[in-house]
């Protein structure tokens, strides 16, 4: 017989108690401590959640009121809301059992108890607790979600190129169509993964991404799909997968091409069946997802090159979104700028302007890390101004002068720079190919990217 997950933790001074509910509920359930002093009570409860406590009224000799089992009960229920409490009482105390209702307790049991009332109850309390710590995840999950969604960035930008990704948007975000995201780095498709959300019929519901590139392919399983407890060293507790996070709302799945083949036939498995697996459990679990992927990687070539399954492909392209690079929408780059020096004005306390001529001058720049790069000029920019008078030179200090993309900077931190851009334009911003040929992990590469801007 399978026993029910679920931690019940029984507390009873009289050691007969404790052994014969100990060994019982052993029967049923994965996990049963037992304590013979109450004031073990709270440092169990701090040191690993609880289910459902199985709760004595009464431990010193002599004393029959209850008043220890309602003080406990009552601070298990501030310290532990989601533990759900069963008291233990004799025949003559079901008045003292009503009052531990009334103070928080689910229900209670009569000594010497019936295992079959016992198991019921106890069973009872335990699916109400785990529904209650769903509900609480959910809570969490959507609490987070809407302050995100308050804080979420515009698609800012009135240029055909813009306009045209708004318009696809508008189209595909209310069916639950799988979209793939298209674009360099630096453009913003984070954003319009957030703004499919945000339009569709799942948007009071949580949007999870998940940063393929960052993330080891050894725990890709267990950050993916969650994991049982025990299915390796020193998990203690069930994990929770992406999926899970992102039942009924959208997973956002970034750089997905950097997903090795066997990764590639384990997610194409979960989106054909919509069922997962956890690491370490044979039961599989329904998921309703919808999936958002981008990538910066061109991905027929890469099928072509059998680097990326066909079969997945299609899974995850059924509308496809390529968002344009800087230097195709150079005419949003003013409506960008002002938006970014508002921002960062109000984020460092400062007043900042910049003349019509000075946008002009930027927008001969192709700005070759994109709207990331712009903003973070943008930024810089803001922080060092002195006057409130922005020159496009104060944005420009960092960046590559215009007309000199041809040569080569002098300074190391410059040349960086410069030698990992032109590798990434070689690469077409395949992450993978491009940290092959710098000769240095995908995580390093990242890491430069950040630092510069790319």
């Amino acid at each position: 017989m399978s026993k029910m997950e679920g931690s019940i933790l029984i507390v009873d001074d009289d050691e007969d108690v404790l052994l014969s509910a100990r060994l019982y509920l052993e029967q049923y359930f994965q996990k049963v401590v037992a304590l013979n002093k109450p004031t073990d009570l709270l440092p169990t409860l701090l040191e690993h959640p609880v289910d459902v406590a199985l709760l004595d009224m009464n431990y010193r000799r002599g004393r029959n009121d209850g008043g220890e089992g309602l003080h406990w009960l009552k601070r298990v229920k501030e310290q532990a809301p989601q533990t759900e409490v069963v008291v233990m009482t004799a025949y003559a105390e079901v008045g003292l059992a009503v009052e531990a209702i009334k103070a928080g307790a689910l229900d209670f049991v009569v000594k010497p108890w019936s295992n079959e009332k016992l198991l019921a109850t106890i069973m009872t309390a335990l699916e109400l607790s785990k529904s209650r710590r769903e509900v609480e995840e959910l809570k969490r999950q959507q609490e987070a979600w809407n302050r995100h969604r308050e804080e979420m960035p515009e698609m800012i930008g009135e240029s055909e190129a813009i306009q045209s990704v708004k318009h696809i948007i508008e189209q595909v975000a209310p069916t639950d169509a799988n979209v793939l995201i298209l674009g360099e780095n630096g453009t913003g498709k984070e954003i319009v993964a957030q703004h499919i959300h945000r339009q569709s019929l799942r948007s009071d519901q949580p949007f999870v991404k998940v940063d393929l590139g960052a993330l080891h392919q050894n725990l890709f399983e267990s950050e993916l799909f969650g994991a049982k407890k025990g299915a390796y060293t020193d998990l203690k507790e069930d994990k929770v997968g992406r999926f899970e996070l992102a039942h009924k709302g959208t997973l956002f799945l970034d750089e997905i091409a950097n997903l090795d083949l066997t990764l590639q036939s384990k997610l194409l498995s979960v989106l054909q069946n919509r069922e997962i697996y956890r690491v370490g459990s044979n039961a599989a679990q329904k998921v309703n997802v919808r999936v958002v992927c981008a990538t910066n990687a061109t991905l027929d070539t890469m099928v072509a090159e059998r680097a990326f399954r066909q079969d997945l492909l299609y899974r995850i392209n059924t509308i496809e979104v390529t968002v344009p690079p800087l230097r195709e929408r150079l005419e949003d780059l003013p409506l960008l700028g002002r938006h970014f020096m508002e921002r960062f004005g109000q984020k460092y306390k400062k007043s900042v302007q910049m003349d019509s001529s000075e946008w002009r001058s930027l927008q001969k720049y192709d700005w070759p890390g994109n709207v990331r790069e712009f903003q973070h000029a943008i930024e810089r920019a803001v922080i060092m101004s002195k006057t409130g008078k922005l020159r496009a030179a104060d944005v420009m200090a960092k960046s590559r002068s215009t007309g000199a993309g041809n040569q080569v900077p002098r300074k190391l931190e410059e040349l960086e720079r410069w030698h990992i851009s032109r590798v990434l334009d070689q690469q077409k911003g395949n992450i993978s190919h491009a940290a092959q040929e710098l000769g240095i992990t995908r995580a390093a590469l990242y890491r430069r990217m950040e630092k510069y801007g790319l």
